[in-house]
């Protein structure tokens, strides 16, 4: 049994990363609100923090910072808990604190004006060296989570050989192995380029090269995201209905696939481009298209798990199980709801990494749409859902306001469907992306898209809404009375599920496999950009 004070010192390093995400969400989400009312034109960003600071700070705070935090505290924690040992904490705290101060340095670079060159940050817009140092610091303390979490795992099979590394653990160290991987590249392009060129110690900057650097991590950090919400459907939404995980292997599988599949995808950002040939844009739609199927696997296992649970409680019937699952309970209802909306995610994805509608939809709000679908739909939900059964386990309190809590989730996700439907829906109809104000100056043509513009500005405000009521319970939480100390075990696996090849627990083999496939998707494309005539940029300072 692991000391009780072992437990207790995990669980305030844990705490720590939640909190912190939290405090991202919450700020990062004020800009958004006011985002979505600045281009309905029911409010004007103030002329001393205008309409793309906000943006910026919006993106980085919600999309980075927020899902980081998270993901590396759940990661941390289900990892602990898999492998109960006496350990030392000072590798974990170290990544809070690196992240935590380099998240901080890069905030206050853009609310100060210093780096408002968006959420991609891309060349010529040229920011402060500290944004650029700070967001690279970030990096390398989630590489210090995957330390330790690598220092984990070698320790289990040091102290327990022949067996399989804990299925949460597989899935947290294969997730942050992936991470890594996608990293390099947005590594390269800060330490190489863009901290150099913001410094002046270089007068110029290679915009393309910098831009497929860029994407190279870009669309990986959206299956660092799902990976993290796959943790929770997989290991722990199970423990809410009473079910199991449906295949040990299978999932094993899932997080493998992800783990080759992400890296080699990135050019479907850049089908507007020119520099890169029509061919490695191709390849890439093929490899994007690949990883639909980790998530058909994953929808394929989660409804198992569902009907099995609900057969073995004498529950039989596609409605009368949905029926069945827990829907009053918050935990479950954050996951579940964000399931729902990482269909109409996927399927758009898949438009979007269609060459043909791509070129209709790119530089349009239906990009948008699809990014807050995706990022707030199954990541952010399960997130904020998984936080409620968390949190009271870490801090030995119970709940409260249990009943706001569950409307949260549905607040939630009423406000994402009605927002991102609404974006969706603009872009068809041509609204632009990155733009403040799309009325053109009343010009008929934007006129079609303002309706929906209002819309995405109403389910903004009821997110918004939501928001507050998370950070409400989060923060009511810790100071409920103290309870019994719930302990925080991941789903057992089905009794007749298959055994697990020992194949599928070879990380580091995989690992190799992932790099050689990133290394063929990416050789092509950037050879063409090395050899072809630089066209270098300055820097340029817009606002």
């Amino acid at each position: 049994m692991i000391m009780e004070h072992q437990v207790g010192r995990e669980n305030r390093l844990v705490i720590a990363h939640m909190y912190f995400a939290t405090i991202a969400l919450m700020v990062g989400a004020s800009f958004g609100l006011l985002q979505a009312l600045s281009r309905a034109q029911w409010a004007a960003a103030p002329a001393w923090f205008d309409y793309y600071r906000m943006l910026t700070a919006h993106g980085v705070l919600n999309a980075i910072v927020f899902t980081t935090f998270f993901i590396c505290g759940l990661a941390t924690l289900l990892t602990y808990r898999a492998i109960p040992r006496e350990r030392s904490l000072w590798i974990g705290w170290l990544a809070f604190w690196v992240m935590a101060i380099s998240s901080i340095m890069a905030a206050l670079s853009i609310l100060r004006g210093n780096a408002t060159v968006l959420y991609t940050f891309y060349a010529p817009l040229k920011a402060s060296p500290w944004f650029y140092i700070g967001t690279t610091l970030l990096v390398v303390g989630t590489w210090i989570v995957m330390i330790d979490l690598i220092q984990n795992a070698l320790w289990f099979w040091r102290n327990h050989p022949g067996e399989r590394l804990p299925l949460v653990v597989h899935g947290s160290l294969t997730t942050f192995v992936m991470w890594f991987i996608a990293t390099i590249g947005v590594a390269i392009e800060m330490l190489v380029f863009l901290i150099p060129w913001s410094l002046g110690l270089v007068p110029k900057v290679n915009v393309m090269f910098t831009r497929v650097l860029f994407w190279y991590f870009g669309h990986p950090l959206v299956y660092f995201w799902i990976m993290g919400a796959y943790l929770i459907w997989y290991n722990l939404v199970p423990r809410f209905y009473g079910g199991k995980v449906f295949s040990d292997a299978l999932t094993r599988l899932a997080f493998i696939l992800l783990l080759l599949l992400s890296t080699p995808v990135g050019l479907h950002h850049q089908f507007m481009e020119p520099g890169i040939s029509p061919g490695w844009k191709w390849l890439h739609t093929m490899t994007t298209f690949g990883v639909v199927i980790p998530s058909i696997l994953t929808a394929f296992a989660i409804f198992a798990s569902f009907e099995l649970a609900a057969q073995r409680a004498g529950v039989k019937g596609f409605a009368a199980t949905i029926a069945w699952l827990p829907w009053k309970n918050p935990a479950f209802t954050g996951p579940a709801l964000g399931m729902i909306l990482f269909i109409f995610g996927g399927l758009g994805g898949v438009i979007n990494a269609s060459y043909a509608m791509d070129t209709i939809v790119h530089n349009t709000m239906w990009i948008v749409g699809h990014f807050h679908v995706t990022v707030g739909g199954p990541v952010a939900l399960s997130f904020l859902g998984a936080a409620y059964w968390i949190i009271p386990r870490l801090t030995g309190r119970r709940l409260w306001a249990p009943n706001l809590a569950l409307a949260q989730t549905y607040t939630w996700f009423v406000g994402m469907a009605i927002m991102s439907t609404a974006m969706h829906w603009a872009g068809i109809l041509g609204s632009p992306r990155r733009t403040d104000n799309v009325t053109y100056l009343g010009a008929a043509a934007a006129s079609s898209w303002m309706p929906q513009m209002h819309w995405a500005a109403i389910g903004g405000t009821i997110l918004f809404m939501s928001i507050l009521m998370f950070v409400a319970v989060a923060i009511g939480t810790l100071f409920t009375p103290k309870t019994q100390m719930d302990p925080i075990l991941p789903a057992p696996v089905e009794d007749e599920a298959l055994a697990t090849p020992a194949v599928l627990d070879r990380i580091g083999t995989w690992a190799v496999v992932a790099i050689v496939l990133a290394v063929l998707a990416y050789a092509g494309p950037i050879h063409e950009l090395l050899t072809m005539h630089t066209y270098g940029a300055a820097g340029m300072r817009t606002w």
